[in-house]
């Protein structure tokens, strides 16, 4: 299932407009906080996708009948570029474990590129909702390959993918690879460049959040 938050024109439209624009990028708070917005909004719809259970409560008055989370998400986020992402997430599912992990594009010099993994802190997953974060969704390959390398942690009982523009190029591996992941994403691209970098995208999440890199 793909969701697409701007698709009703809401307020996500107006940050997906403001973290496109690259005379608001060089306000790099406001890319971070719009990155982390998002987050929240994809969190409240995801929460109403989760199981509940009724619990009684204790008032001043009296007993109140209550529904809360029947198990507390797992966030996973994919350092750098999804931390404002993963923190909007973690704003509202305040609760729940986390999960790390490190996964770059390795550039060779004919100018492809290969995924490389060196990093991974995560709780036991078994039977657990997974949320896993990354604000750009190009080719697909690094969001597959961590859920791969999450997976060794335990089995999730669902997989929801937050990102804040996809490509359609990665959201058609992503659900060749995991069909029962559930995609939500702040606006969908078409366009892939040779080099895999999504049109008209945003540019580069993790430079316009932090500041530029050494390219390794």
């Amino acid at each position: 299932m793909i969701n697409n938050l701007s698709k009703e024109h809401s307020l996500v439209s107006e940050w997906i407009a403001e973290i496109r624009d690259e005379q608001v990028q060089a306000d790099r708070m406001r890319f971070r906080r719009n990155l982390e917005r998002i987050g929240e909004i994809a969190a409240f719809e995801i929460s109403k996708k989760l199981s509940y259970v009724r619990k009684e409560v204790q008032t001043p008055l009296g007993i109140a009948n209550c529904k809360v989370l029947e198990n507390q998400p797992v966030l996973a986020t994919i350092l750098r570029a999804g931390l404002p992402l993963h923190q909007g997430l973690l704003n509202y599912f305040d609760k729940a474990d986390n999960a790390f992990v490190s996964a770059y594009r390795k550039h060779n010099k004919d100018g492809s590129f290969d995924i490389s993994l060196e990093y991974l802190s995560s709780p036991d997953l078994e039977g657990r909702a997974l949320i896993i974060s990354d604000p750009m969704l190009a080719t697909g390959s690094s969001l597959v390959k961590t859920i791969q390398y999450l997976r060794e942690e335990g089995e999730p009982s669902s997989i929801h993918i937050v990102t804040v523009i996809a490509c359609t190029v990665g959201i058609e591996y992503v659900r060749r690879e995991f069909p029962q992941a559930v995609i939500w994403c702040g606006d969908i691209d078409d366009e892939l460049t040779a080099k895999g970098y999504i049109v008209p995208g945003l540019g580069d999440a993790g430079d316009l959040s932090y500041g530029s890199k050494t390219q390794v």
